[in-house]
Order: structure tokens, then C-alpha cells, then sequence
């Protein structure tokens, strides 16, 4: 193999590498070779035609092979022969090659840059602490009551709405006949839940308590029970009473119905998760300030190939966080009849994606030089947290990870980038300030505010004058969801989608 260096620009480099015309040949013999046992031949013994005959016969086959595997092992090793750390995957082109010949081909790749680490023991932070008092957990405890559905007994004339909910026995049939699932007792049901089949909780609006009525119904086509689906159905409700919506009272029993004995075990629940809600609020704080400093301390140059990945995501992202501000103020509005920011913005944005790249690879050389490592325990844990978010899909989520490696790796990156931030931190100088709730807060939004003062999104988006369009009337933030099945026994509470949880920036 001969290596020749073609390109040295900055952290650019090529290099034009020869495999000879028998090295490829030698290699094609022991692909041949080890076929040979396995191929049958008139007027041979299996496995023992001679070698030189199946190459003229399978030779050609076997070329596109050998000459992949060749580039992938003599480019990897050429890099390594030149001390060559890639920063990103090197792009190959095959030169010249024809059976015979020597292979030439080209490798053009980033390097990454040479630095110096900072004197981490230098750098000097300020934590943020801040302790749950009282006042700041039953604030806690007044939203949650403020989120929970309860119910007050109404007047026995009083005539049910939608939002009130009614106490009720029920029971189905289907040609007369009841079917399983389709009867309760003492069920409680809001109007307007959506929590039953279409049409069922409509016909209860107006009963009063000590009606009876049958509510006819059908069965959506696409329903659970095969036997139910399309069916029309008469359901022989009787009313017991009609409740109305009534604040929440915080005591003992309001705990129970979260499964607590009393008011201050939900209190001590509720501290507990206010102090995690606040110590992730001051890490978050801490790691800005961390990162501030680490990009203050350093200057080298990037590959351009990062910063232009990086810089893309980034940009792609704004597209859609401003396609999605539009869509509030014009439902109709489409990607395209929005104009793009101008080119001082994507000056803007490309230093965000050369800082992120830059802090990427200090961060990466702080924890390769220290070890700094992710078990595949801590990968497979963060991996069922993510599966936690899809119910029912758990095994086909742990699939994916592990049927896609660059998935994996997108898993584990997060993950290492915390960790060598936790090795910092230890090392740095970090003084710890006791602050309110309010003040931390304050302090982040701050930072944030500044951070918008400086980018500007908002005045980016604008619309393009052949594509004005009449807004259309604004639509509620939340839509009327799909009516739902009743359960065998009693309707389940409905579940609120789950959210995805943006990517922290750098």
C-alpha cells in the first residue's frame, strides 16, 4: 500500500492511496480458496477443482467484494499510518481500477483540530441552592387540587349539563340481548368526557336524578369487540343523581384519592418532587455558566463539515418553530409561504452551531483523556425511560435502539456529555449561594431573554406577499378528542398524550 498526501489546508486532508495489482489478486485467491470446498464440479471430487479454474469462473464474482473490503481496511489503516484522527466520516472515491491493475482511490477528510485542555480546577462557579419551603409546596398542592375533576351532589330537579357528571347504573343489549362489559353500577360519568362510545353521554344531557332512559347507540365499525362492532345497541340507564363541578378540597381525603394515607404524606410527595424540579432548574443553570466559561477559555478552529451538520439541524428547527408561531395566527399557512430569515440570522445561528461544535469536541477530549465512560446499564436504563413514554410499544422502542446504531449512539451522547460535566465539576472551584425559587427562576430567564435579544426569532418570520392569505378564526389550543370505548366494567380515564421533551441546548 502506498499513501501519498495530496491535500493539507487547514484541518482539510486528502491523500491518494495504491493497493497493487497483486495485492488484490493475492486477495482474490483466498476468497476463491475458501469457496472451493463448497463448489461442485463435473469431473471432480467436491471440493477439489483446481483453484486456478475456479478463478477464471467465479473471479469476476467475487471482485465487487474484495474491493470493498480492501478500501475499508487499507483506508482505515492509511488514516492510522498518517496519525490521522477524523472528525467525521472520510468521503472515498475510487480512482482507476480494472482487473489487472493497481486500485487507486481517494480519501478527503476533516481531522480533528489539536488543542490545549483549560486548567479545570480554575474555573470558578456559582451554584444555585434552593430548599422547598412550605409556602412553595402547598402552591404545589393548591395546582394539583386545581387539576383534579370533583363533584358536589346537585338539586334532584336540577338537570344535567355537559361538565357535570351523573351517577348511573347501566345496561346494554344488542337484539335485545345484554352482552358482557356493557353493565355497571354506581358508575360515575362527565358529559362531555368523551370517555364513551359517540352519542352515549349527548343523551344524558337534561336527565334529572331518578330518571331511567334507554340511550341508543351504535358501534363504531372499527370497535375493539369484534362481535359489538357496527351493532346497534340500546343501553337502559337509570339516574341516581347529578353532580356538579366543585373546587377541590385540599385534605385527607383529597390524598387518598391519590393512593396517600393523608394530607402530609401528600405534602412530603410533593416536597420531594419540588426539590428535584429545583435542583434540575440550578443544574441547568450551573451547566449554562460551566459551558459560558469553557467557551470563553477557548479558541481553536472546527471542521466545517461539523459546524455545517450542526448548523443545518439548527436552521431546520427554527423553520419549524416558525412555521408552527404562523400556524396561530393563519391555520392555512404552509412551510413554504413563509420567507426564510435573512443572512445576518444564519450569521448568527452558524456561530450557535460552530460554539456547540466546538464545546462538543472539548468536552469529548476532557472525557476521552480522563476516561470518562457510559456503561451500557446507564444506556439501557435511559433507553426504558424513553420506551416508558410509548405504553404498549415498550419492546419494539428497545428494538429500534438496537436495530440502529447511529439511534444508539444519539442515546449515548447525551448521556457521556453529562457525565464529563459531573467530572468538572468536581475539579472546578464551585461555590454554592442559597437563592429563592423566584430569584433562580429570574436568573434563567435572564439569561434567556438575552440569549432572544441577541437571535431575534420572532421578527424572522414573514409571509410572502403571493401567498396572503385571509386568517382563518383561531382554533381552540385543544381539540376535541376521538370518543372512546366504554371498558368491560367501568370507562377508563383518558390519558393525555405524551409530550416530547425538546433537546437542551448548548
Amino acid at each position: 500500500m502506498q499513501v501519498t498526501e495530496t491535500v493539507s489546508e487547514g484541518l482539510k486532508r486528502g491523500y491518494k492511496v495504491v493497493i497493487s495489482a497483486d495485492d488484490i489478486d493475492a486477495k482474490i485467491d483466498a476468497e476463491v480458496k475458501k469457496i472451493q470446498g463448497q463448489i461442485k464440479m463435473p469431473g471432480f471430487r467436491p471440493g477439489k477443482a483446481p483453484l486456478s479454474l475456479l478463478k477464471k469462473l467465479h473471479g469476476k464474482n467475487l471482485l465487487g467484494q474484495v474491493l470493498e473490503e480492501t478500501i475499508n481496511s487499507t483506508s482505515q489503516a492509511a488514516l492510522d499510518e498518517q496519525n490521522v484522527r477524523p472528525a467525521m466520516q472520510p468521503k472515498i472515491e475510487v480512482v482507476s481500477f480494472d482487473e489487472g491493475t493497481d486500485l487507486e482511490y481517494s480519501i478527503d477528510v476533516e481531522i480533528t483540530p489539536e488543542f490545549d485542555i483549560p486548567d479545570l480546577a480554575k474555573l470558578k462557579l456559582e451554584r444555585f441552592v434552593v430548599e422547598a419551603d412550605d409556602d412553595q409546596v402547598m402552591e404545589a398542592v393548591t395546582k394539583i387540587a386545581g387539576q383534579q375533576k370533583n363533584f358536589k351532589k346537585a338539586a334532584k330537579t336540577y338537570k344535567a349539563q355537559n361538565g357535570d357528571a351523573v351517577l348511573m347504573d347501566f345496561l346494554g343489549k344488542v337484539d335485545g340481548e345484554a352482552f358482557d362489559g356493557g353493565a355497571a353500577e354506581g358508575h360515575q360519568l362527565e358529559l362531555g368526557s368523551n370517555s364513551f362510545i359517540p352519542g352515549f353521554e349527548e343523551q344524558l344531557v337534561g336527565v334529572k336524578a331518578g330518571d331511567e332512559k334507554n340511550v341508543e347507540v351504535t358501534f363504531p365499525e372499527n370497535y375493539q369487540a369484534e362481535n359489538l362492532a357496527g351493532k346497534a345497541a340500546v343501553f337502559e340507564v337509570k339516574i341516581h343523581e347529578v353532580q356538579k363541578p366543585a373546587d377541590m378540597v385540599i385534605d385527607d381525603d383529597m390524598a387518598k384519592k391519590f393512593g396517600l394515607e393523608n394530607l402530609d404524606a401528600l405534602k412530603d410527595l410533593v416536597k420531594k418532587q419540588v426539590e428535584q424540579e429545583n435542583q434540575g432548574l440550578a443544574r441547568t443553570k450551573l451547566k449554562r455558566s460551566l459551558l459560558d466559561l469553557l467557551a470563553d477559555e477557548v479558541s481553536f478552529e472546527v471542521p466545517a463539515g461539523m459546524v455545517d451538520l450542526e448548523f443545518d439541524q439548527i436552521w431546520q428547527q427554527l423553520k419549524m418553530d416558525l412555521h408552527r408561531e404562523a400556524l396561530e395566527e393563519n391555520p392555512e399557512i404552509k412551510p413554504e409561504d413563509i420567507d426564510e430569515p435573512g443572512d445576518d440570522v444564519k450569521e448568527e445561528y452558524r456561530a450557535i452551531a460552530v460554539r456547540r461544535v466546538r464545546l462538543g469536541l472539548l468536552l469529548s477530549e476532557i472525557g476521552q483523556k480522563n476516561e470518562v465512560t457510559v456503561t451500557q446499564e446507564e444506556v439501557t436504563r435511559q433507553i426504558s425511560q424513553e420506551a416508558q413514554r410509548y405504553p404498549g410499544q415498550e419492546k419494539q422502542v428497545f428494538e429500534f435502539y438496537q436495530q440502529n446504531p447511529q439511534a444508539m449512539a444519539q442515546m449515548r451522547a447525551p448521556l457521556f456529555e453529562e457525565k464529563v460535566v459531573d467530572f468538572i465539576l468536581e475539579l472546578a472551584d464551585v461555590k454554592d449561594k442559597k437563592v429563592s425559587r423566584d430569584e433562580l427562576i429570574a436568573a434563567i430567564e435572564a439569561e434567556e431573554a438575552e440569549d432572544m435579544a441577541k437571535k431575534d426569532i420572532k421578527k424572522a418570520a414573514k409571509k410572502k406577499p403571493a401567498a396572503k392569505k385571509k386568517a382563518a378564526p383561531k382554533k381552540p389550543a385543544a381539540k376535541k378528542a376521538a370518543p372512546k370505548k366504554p371498558a368491560a366494567k367501568k370507562a377508563a380515564p383518558k390519558k393525555a398524550p405524551a409530550k416530547k421533551a425538546k433537546a437542551e441546548k448548548k
